[in-house]
């Protein structure tokens, strides 16, 4: 499979992106200069971290599209290695691991071929009732339900939700830009922007506490004003980078707002179980990997399930 991602349109957002970092990065030294906050320093080291994000997804989005689908198996990889290594697991079901870690390299090898029929079925389906055989095999029963259940959920989540985000670049019509890398920047960058969006609204105008036994700092000013913020950004960047309609983006915008916000919470939700604050500290600023995809997790296929049932 070889596809030319590097469109003019995906060109122009990535220079638009460029142009956002580089402004919020002298905006933020101008403001440290002045009042060198611990707020402050914590926005700069977010900054950084989202440039060097921003280079790396880049450079694997659009050398090669093969290289693409490798970059996107990694970080499924990491995502899974990451919340395996948070969870409570009976050693004596470890090797149950090596069955989800297998499920990475055959989901991307489907989309590879195209092969969406046995793409949508092959973790849901036949994953689900065969994972669980290894467990029986070794006969240990004590604690078989948690730790099939985290299996199942751990892969459901870190690789078929987010091998969903691959698959976009072998829909059909990937020869032009409404297909490939146009709609993958898409759902990344509306569902970075949400996150963000919600963030500064929330600091703003947030005071009432939208669920705070999960997510102490989600208000709804936040999340009101995350997804409207999304919508706007959809409506200005679909035109440039999908085939969809104005009604179509709106629909997207709001969809990936929501979606992207119950992906954030449902991550927020297994930390506060744990008792965590982050999932890692691999990414400074910004925690760990399972911290940048958890919103990922639930925009990505549904995403992709909106874009193929209305345009493909």
């Amino acid at each position: 499979m070889n596809i030319n991602l590097l469109t003019d349109e995906v060109l122009y957002v990535l220079i638009g992106i460029v142009a956002v970092l580089v402004i919020s990065t002298i905006i933020t030294k101008l403001m440290k200069q002045k009042n060198n906050s611990d707020g402050l320093k914590e926005v700069e080291m977010r900054i950084r971290s989202w440039w060097v994000m921003f280079i790396i997804f880049t450079f694997a989005l659009v050398i090669h599209s093969t290289i693409s689908l490798i970059f996107m198996a990694l970080l499924c990889f990491l995502a899974l290695k990451e919340y395996f290594s948070l969870i409570p697991f009976n050693r004596a079901h470890r090797l149950v691991l090596f069955w989800a870690y297998l499920t990475i390299p055959i989901q991307f090898l489907l989309i590879y071929l195209g092969w969406y029929g046995m793409f949508i079925v092959f973790i849901p389906v036949y994953m689900f009732l065969l994972i669980p055989i290894q467990a029986i095999i070794v006969g240990e029963t004590k604690n078989f339900l948690r730790s099939i259940a985290t299996v199942q959920w751990g892969v459901m989540l870190m690789v078929f939700g987010l091998s969903h985000l691959a698959f976009l670049l072998v829909l059909p019509g990937r020869e032009n830009s409404i297909a490939g890398a146009g709609l993958v920047l898409f759902l990344v960058v509306l569902t970075q922007a949400n996150d963000v969006a919600q963030f500064i609204w929330g600091k703003m105008l947030g005071k009432k506490k939208i669920i705070p036994k999960v997510s102490p700092n989600k208000t709804w000013a936040g999340f009101i004003g995350g997804v409207l913020t999304t919508t706007v950004l959809a409506v200005i960047l679909a035109p440039l980078i999908t085939p969809f309609s104005l009604v179509a983006s709106i629909i997207a915008g709001l969809y990936i707002g929501l979606t992207g916000f119950i992906g954030d919470v449902n991550i927020s939700a297994l930390k506060r179980d744990l008792n965590i604050k982050d999932t890692s500290a691999i990414i400074p600023g910004h925690g760990g990997i399972l911290d940048r995809v958890d919103s990922l997790t639930y925009t990505a296929p549904l995403f992709f399930h909106f874009t193929r049932y209305f345009y493909f």
